[in-house]
């Protein structure tokens, strides 16, 4: 029988997407098949210090998220002689050696470049794309500017940065319902849905709390349809069949809000999207479109707004939320693709790009 693949787990972060992180990580460690993979569980405190991890204790209970407190201070060799050596800090021990890492990391410090820059660094194959990709996939404001560059349809936008009001052009030009949100951001995190311009400068407030910069984008009318992209290890890319997110307009804020994606249970997805055939082939190859637009690799989700008579790429996500209920694993088990053959393919793809 073949060694075992030694896998880090690396979940938390200093991002507001801290427990969704936790979350998504028990999910795929009871993902992993034991008789593949040795899983080594890694926890980032909502400080950054890194820890010893748990596969255990990662889901929501009774409203409460999970969060990684602090053991045993560990780090990372740079050394790519030592590569995918974690060193035990406190006790000036090793503490484990891995083949890969998944960094089950959302939002700013982890979805961004950042951690896939250290890992650049130490030479170590990792599941998701690198450090140009998770940057520009992080920034709204540039993932549109290069999707726009490849001729890809995006809703309009203005960005406030050093600055926190529109001027009057800007909002005839958006009209009203807009969104605010933060430009670097996940998980509806310091989103609002302003109705009245009255509320928009404390909706400002509210995203200028996560981001130093800001987006205002109109409201688009329509269904909104999720598509996971997935690369094998031999470079091919598939791309899901469509999820539509339905009762949205019955979550509390309004929107696909943090609330309605992971705690409350109002909203529910479609899967099959119940679109035209040809549109859903239409969507499904943007997506893939939008994958190498951003030069992404591993996976990622995209999303989208369906409208009456267009469609449009609403963001880019590079590594989508993995909950039990969340989306990207569940489009691609409706394609054919089960959670755990899922990991499989990613863990492939990452030592095969090494």
């Amino acid at each position: 029988m073949s060694e075992k693949i030694r896998v880090a787990v690396v979940y938390g972060g200093r991002s507001s997407e801290h427990s969704v992180s936790c979350i998504s990580a028990g999910a795929i460690m009871k993902h992993l098949d034991p008789a593949k993979y040795t899983v080594v569980p890694i926890g980032i405190t909502k400080d950054g210090q890194w820890t010893p991890g748990t596969m255990e204790g990662l889901e929501i209970v009774d409203g409460v998220l999970p969060e990684v407190t602090m053991g045993d201070e560990l780090a990372l060799s740079l050394n790519p002689e030592t590569k995918g050596r974690f060193h035990n800090v406190t006790q000036h021990s090793h503490f484990a050696e891995v083949d890969v890492i998944i960094p089950v990391l959302h939002g700013p410090y982890g979805e961004d470049g950042t951690v896939q820059g250290l890992f650049e660094l130490s030479d170590i194959p990792y599941v998701g794309a690198g450090v140009l990709a998770s940057s520009a996939g992080m920034d709204k404001e540039f993932t549109k500017k290069l999707l726009t560059a490849e001729g890809l349809p995006v809703a309009p936008e203005v960005i406030l940065k050093g600055r926190t009001e529109l001027s009057a052009d800007e909002k005839a030009q958006l009209g009203l319902p807009v969104f605010v949100k933060p430009a670097r951001g996940g998980s509806s995190i310091g989103v609002s849905k302003v109705t009245d311009w009255a509320e928009f400068s404390r909706a400002v407030e509210v995203a200028f709390e996560s981001d130093n910069k800001v987006l205002v984008e109109p409201e688009i009318v329509g269904a909104e349809v999720e598509i996971g992209v997935l690369e094998y290890a031999d470079g091919s890319v598939i791309a899901s069949v469509p999820a539509q997110l339905n009762g949205i307009e019955e979550a509390e804020e309004g929107f696909y809000d943090f609330d309605a994606k992971y705690i409350d249970e109002g909203v529910s997805a479609q899967i099959p999207a119940p679109l035209d055939p040809d549109l859903i082939q239409t969507l499904r190859e943007t997506a893939v479109s939008a994958f190498r637009a951003l030069g992404c690799e591993g996976l990622s989700r995209v999303d989208f707004f369906v409208t009456k008579d267009a469609f449009y790429i609403n963001e880019i996500n590079t590594f989508p939320g993995f909950t039990p209920i969340s989306m990207y694993p569940q489009v691609l088990a409706a394609t054919g693709v089960d959670y755990a053959a899922l990991l499989d393919a990613l863990i492939e793809g990452a030592m095969a790009r090494a």
